[in-house]
This record gives structure tokens, sequence and C-alpha cells, in this order.
């Protein structure tokens, strides 16, 4: 398991140089400068000019790429264009917020997903597996980012029942209940692509594990539903949901600038999108560096848990 761990370790570290490579190339081609939409009225082209000097952007692109990764190889990945702050604070500040927001998601998943998908799979054909069925289509159909405007306008504006946006109440102490307060709905509509994946997964699963002759054995041998269930059926279920765990963690993170805009939700989500628009590069590439080493993260831990769940996973 070490070796593996280490060879995975350098794999994702080459991996992170290849997508910082093309994000650098891809945020710096892009037309116009930081500065040549200077929103200070008094201010010239040539200001602009003496500000893109000053920054480098003038400089060959590789260059800049270069000087960019000696700074990162020293924890250090620069500076806002226009606040002026140390991109890893700003980074610092957010980040929790979105891996709050991402995570609870990711739990809501597991939670509503793989109940209504076992339980599918058990009665298939059944109403409920009907409902699910049409769940999961429905869910998939509808952009999340709509779905939780519309709840917010219904149940923030119009029953009052959930705030309107936020992390907490402004000018209040902390208080654990105000925070889950303001979670409760960015968390329930970001878990939605998590248990609408998990439900049907799950579901094929437990019909396949369902018709497998070991299952027959067991219960052929007078072994009670829930030993079946949870001995035999669930536990080789599971396996595939170890698998796109990772990469529906990753999806969240990924698609959270949208649901994180529409709940004004403070994490980094939110910042990549406001960088975009003022095509603030050091905060952009700083937030592409830690999403990209979260997903590497995310899928070695999603492998550790396939190893533990599968007992014939074996890394050497």
């Amino acid at each position: 398991m070490a070796r593996y761990m280490i060879r995975r370790g350098l794999q994702s570290l080459v991996l992170l140089l290849v997508i910082t490579m093309a994000g650098f190339a891809l945020y710096h081609i892009a037309p116009n400068s930081p500065f040549s939409d200077f929103e200070n009225p008094e201010a010239s082209k040539a200001d602009a000019q003496v500000l893109a000097e000053k920054w480098g952007l003038n400089d060959p692109l590789p260059v800049q790429y270069g000087k960019w990764l000696w700074s990162v190889a020293h924890l250090d990945l620069g500076k806002s264009y226009f606040t002026r702050e140390p991109v890893i604070n700003l980074i610092a500040e957010r980040l929790p917020a979105t891996l709050i927001l991402s995570l609870s998601g990711l739990i809501l998943g597991l939670i509503i997903g793989v109940p209504l998908g076992v339980y599918a799979g058990l009665y298939r054909d059944s109403i409920f597996d009907q409902i699910v069925r049409v769940l999961t289509v429905a869910g998939n159909a509808v952009p999340h980012w709509w779905l939780g405007l519309v709840c917010l306008i219904f149940l923030g504006t119009q029953l009052g029942i959930v705030p309107l946006g936020g992390m907490y109440t402004l000018n209040k102490p902390f208080d654990v209940w105000d925070r889950l307060w303001h979670l409760a709905l960015p968390a329930v509509i970001t878990s939605m692509g998590g248990w609408l994946t998990y439900s049907r997964y799950l579901r094929s699963e437990t019909i396949e594990v369902l018709s497998q002759d070991y299952v027959r054995t067991a219960r052929a041998k007078g072994l009670g539903q829930s030993v079946v269930l949870f001995r035999h059926v669930l536990r080789n279920s599971l396996i595939p949901i170890a698998t796109i765990s990772a990469g529906t963690l990753a999806a969240l993170i990924s698609g959270a600038p949208l649901l994180e805009y529409t709940f004004s939700w403070p994490g980094m989500g939110r910042q990549t999108l406001e960088a975009a628009f003022k095509r603030d590069f050091p905060i952009m590439l700083g937030m592409l560096l830690i999403l990209a080493a979260l997903l590497q993260v995310g899928y070695l831990i999603s492998d550790i848990l396939y190893a533990v769940i599968d007992p014939r996973i074996r890394y050497d």
C-alpha cells in the first residue's frame, strides 16, 4: 500500500503540473489584459501598460509560468491584481465554506441516495421503484442552481422559512443553529447530484447482486433477510459507490460557483467566478491548483475505500 501511495503521489504531481500548464496558458491567451479595462477614468492606456509590466504580464508565457511555478514551490500563490492581498490568504478564508457545503452535500447525498437505491433494487418495478426512477430523470433534467433559485423565491421570499442567502446572520454571535439554518437549503440542493447518482447506481447494482448464486445460496441456508441484505447484498453493491464518490465530490466542488452565487455563499466557487469576471489571474490559478489537488486527494481516498470494501483488492 505504501509503494502504491508513493507512486500515486508522483502521478498526481505530474497531473497537477499538466493541469496548471493548461490553465495558465488558457488564462493568459485570453483576449485583453486584466488592466485593459482599467476602471479609473483618469487612467490611460500607458498606465495599464505600466501595471502589466509591473506584474510581469509582458514577459513570454513560459517565463511567466516558470516564475509562478517557482513561487508555488515556495508556497506563494502570488497576490491579487486588484486587492493586493496574498492569494493563499484569500483561499484560506474561502476554502472552509466550500468544504462545508460540498461535504454536507456529499453526506446528504449518501444518506438519501443509498437507501433509495437499495430499496428500489430490492422491490424492482414496484410503485416506489417507479417513483425513484421518475425522480432521478426529473432531477437530472433540471439545473440545480435554477431549482435553488426557485426554492429561495418560494421558501425564502414567499414563506420566509429559509434565509435568502449567506452563511450566517450578520452582526450576530456564533450560533450553531443559525449556521445550520443557513446551510440547510444549499446543502439539500447541493446533495441532489449525489443522491441522484447513488440511487441510480445502487438500484442497478442491487438488482445484479440479488441474481448472483451466492445470494441464492445464502437464502437457501435459511439466513434471514437482514443478514442477506447487509452481509452480502449491500456490501457488494457499495463497491462502485467508493469509486464514484471521489468524482461526485469533485463535481460538487467544481459546480460550486453557480450554487454559491445563487445562495450568496462565501466560498471558493463564488470567489473564482468573481475573479474570472475581473481576469484576476493569480486568484484563478490558485483556485485551479487547489481544486485539482482536492480532486487528486479524493480519487486516492476512493482507491483506499475500494480496497477496504472489497478484500479481493490489493495494491502492491
